[in-house]
């Protein structure tokens, strides 16, 4: 296979700055597809996984949120070819159980697809002057110029938006969406509450918005988020500072809300939600708990009685293939203007932007690299 010389950000330390690196790539091999990144979301799993003892073993290149443009495809792939337009996801076998039943996201494959650190052909595909570094995170590792990647990972860039902008779809844009459009499925007029106003929590709220709930409640501390919340749909936002989740819901909507969506993965908020339920409701879990926090108690009595359920959502339960061009169409008929969401950084600043999102100075920090136009 040839190899060829990219630049990457390398995680070599648990909660040290990435590094910027040249390294080599080997492929594509037959099955692969070889993709010239031209931006790449920054997302807190990239975080978490840096900084805990999560998979894949550091030093690593992280990073699974990519968008570009395909180089060149291995001589067993089909439906791709040099020049499209690609918005990069997670990886599926595409054949288990629930593959088939057209829920990726919980592929039974999915943690030898996603986390191994190496190609699902075999050792990794990239590599410093010390040998191999951990890659092929969620199946591309587009913290890179340019990664391998397998055609299931690929989606094709529909619509009008520009390329390096779109790579936030394959992860934190389907999450929150597909949590409400997949998921929940609310009937117009739908009360729901949203508890975190990041880019997964704002991407419910465009959904939200787009399935015609009403009232649509957002609850976030940052001022600023609140107002971008406003800005997409929401109906009322709330202030944690201002008093209990469950009371503040109840002003806006005194019988509750038939969904809630959280993206904090905070147990007290979670709790919150769930007393802001009204009978038969659904609160979707989608946040990824601190390690500090990582349960939730419930009353058995309560559950049975209010019918509430609770339940994960993976990547917003759909097929990347079917689902991300759905919400481009909806992109392009002014329903879903995600681009509020973006603020690009070269990608040789990816610290600054990972500094600056924590600080709350953007939403979804995008790494564009020199040659490409935001």
């Amino acid at each position: 296979m040839e190899h060829r010389s990219i630049v990457a950000a390398v995680a070599r330390r648990p909660r040290a700055p990435f590094t910027i690196e040249d390294l080599t790539l080997s492929g594509p091999a037959p099955n692969e597809v070889l993709v010239r990144i031209a931006g790449v979301g920054i997302c807190h799993t990239d975080l978490v996984v840096r900084d805990s003892n999560f998979p894949p073993a550091l030093p690593a290149v992280l990073g699974h949120e990519g968008s570009g443009i395909v180089e060149e495809t291995g001589t067993a792939v089909r439906g791709l070819k040099r020049g499209d337009r690609v918005i990069l996801s997670y990886g599926y076998c595409g054949a288990c159980r629930h593959c088939s039943h057209k829920h990726p996201g919980y592929c039974d494959e999915a943690g030898a697809l996603n986390y191994s650190g190496q190609r699902e052909s075999g050792p990794s595909a990239l590599h410093d002057q010390s040998g191999p570094i951990a890659g092929h995170f969620f199946g591309q590792s587009s913290f890179a110029s340019h990664v391998v990647t397998q055609p299931r990972n690929v989606t094709l860039a529909t619509g009008s938006a520009p390329i390096a902008m779109l790579g936030p779809f394959g992860c934190s844009l389907q999450t929150g969406a597909g949590t409400v459009f997949n998921a929940l499925d609310p009937t117009p007029g739908s009360a729901m509450l949203l508890a975190g106003a990041g880019a997964v929590g704002l991407a419910a709220v465009m959904a939200a918005a787009a399935k015609n709930c009403d009232p649509i409640i957002v609850s976030d501390p940052l001022p600023e988020r609140r107002a971008i919340a406003t800005e997409l749909g929401a109906t009322h936002t709330l202030d944690p500072i201002d008093g209990p989740l469950l009371q503040q819901v109840r002003d806006v909507s005194p019988h509750g809300v038939e969904q809630a969506v959280d993206t904090t993965g905070l147990s007290s908020v979670m709790r919150g939600a769930l007393g802001a339920l009204s009978k038969r409701g659904t609160l979707a879990a989608v946040g990824i708990a601190p390690g500090s926090d990582p349960s939730l108690e419930v009353s058995i009595n309560h559950m049975m009685t209010s019918g509430h359920r609770i339940i994960g959502v993976v990547e917003g339960d759909g097929v990347p293939q079917e689902f991300i061009p759905r919400l481009l169409e909806l992109h392009d008929a002014g329903r879903f203007p995600f681009e509020k969401l973006m603020t690009p950084y070269p990608f040789e600043r990816i610290n600054e932007a990972i500094s600056e999102q924590a600080a709350g100075l953007c939403v979804k920090p995008v790494l564009v690299f020199n040659d490409v136009t935001f």
